[in-house]
């Protein structure tokens, strides 16, 4: 009887812990999403032909708005830089898109999208609904490339998501210092060995 009462208080520890722990990376993505730009650009194919051309739209884009971004102060003002250079934005995308052959469609949008997780860096953002530029190329069949816009997470070097010093100081200027913690890959792991550690205190003393 003891042992059963004890397996069912582990059940239940175990049930609240994961309840606890969901709700707060909703309330994480939930601040995180009103904190951040983000920006998504959709293939055209799988094709290995359009995965290509898919990174480079996203290098011209990228080198195009990375001077207009340069001096932004804020989300908002973000947004309305970006959403004002829609038109230049599929300008550049088409051009790149007809130097290398091809005839594909481009439709730029500033939009509210779907996000899986995704760890950039040492970063990792929880999955949900996140403002994002979104670009899709011809029909968008095919994978998506994403990284964070606002703060720069994008621009910052040669090589995209190789997240430097600075731009981990623009992320940690526009969140509160528990918030960056807990999007620190390896801070995601911290929280969930915090609740296991816990839980098993708890059950130990059953």
């Amino acid at each position: 009887m003891k042992k059963m009462k004890r397996a069912l208080a582990g059940i239940l520890t175990v049930a609240v812990l994961a309840g606890a722990y969901q709700y707060r990376i909703h309330r994480l993505q939930d601040s995180l999403s009103q904190q951040v730009l983000r920006f998504h650009v959709i293939a055209n194919s799988n094709t290995k032909e359009d995965q290509a051309l898919k990174l480079k739209v996203r290098d011209g884009i990228g080198a195009y708005l990375k001077e207009k971004l340069s001096g932004v102060d804020g989300l908002k003002e973000c947004e309305i830089a970006v959403t004002e250079e829609l038109g230049q934005i599929e300008q550049c995308a088409r051009q790149i898109i007809a130097a290398e052959g091809y005839e594909y469609s481009v439709d730029a949008k500033v939009k509210t999208a779907d996000f899986p997780k995704k760890t950039y860096g040492a970063f990792t953002f929880p999955k949900g609904k996140y403002r994002a530029l979104n670009v899709v190329i011809g029909d968008g069949a095919g994978e998506n490339w994403w990284c964070v816009m606002y703060p720069n997470l994008c621009f910052s070097g040669s090589v995209y998501e190789v997240i430097d010093e600075n731009s981990k100081e623009e992320l940690r200027a526009v969140l509160t210092e528990d918030e960056y913690e807990e999007i620190m890959a390896e801070g995601t792991i911290k929280v969930k060995f915090k609740y296991l550690d816990a839980f098993m205190r708890i059950f130990r003393k059953g």
